[in-house]
């Protein structure tokens, strides 16, 4: 059903952008980018507490952007990656939907002088 897929689609990127919307998500998502990082790390980058940073870390989690990954040798650390294939659809639907080659003319079809 292509309209509940669509539905789908627009809801995770809706969801992806308010994750984005917060300035420390960004950098976080930007440290990423860079490589891998644990909790810890993106702390002392951010002079964040442990709390703090595992919430937008959670935020950006849900919304598909970042994973984590439990180290083998000690379960409780965990190592957090960008999400490449769902930054990869992110950034295909911001381009398509940003495109300024689909603004179209248009006159309104109400206003002083017209009739509804």
């Amino acid at each position: 059903m292509p309209g509940a897929k669509h539905a789908q689609d627009e809801r995770a990127l809706v969801a992806q952008l308010k994750a984005l919307a917060d300035p420390k998500r960004l950098r976080i998502l930007e440290m990423l980018i860079q490589g891998v990082h644990c909790n810890c790390e993106i702390a002392a980058h951010l002079d964040a507490s442990l709390s703090l940073v595992s919430h937008h870390l959670r935020v950006l989690r849900e919304a598909g952007l970042i994973r984590g990954e439990h180290a083998e040798a000690d379960e409780r650390w965990i190592y957090y990656t960008v999400d490449t294939e769902n930054l990869m659809h992110l950034r295909a639907a911001l381009m398509q939907r940003l495109d300024p080659s689909r603004i179209q003319p248009r006159q309104p079809n109400c206003g002083p002088g017209m009739t509804v």
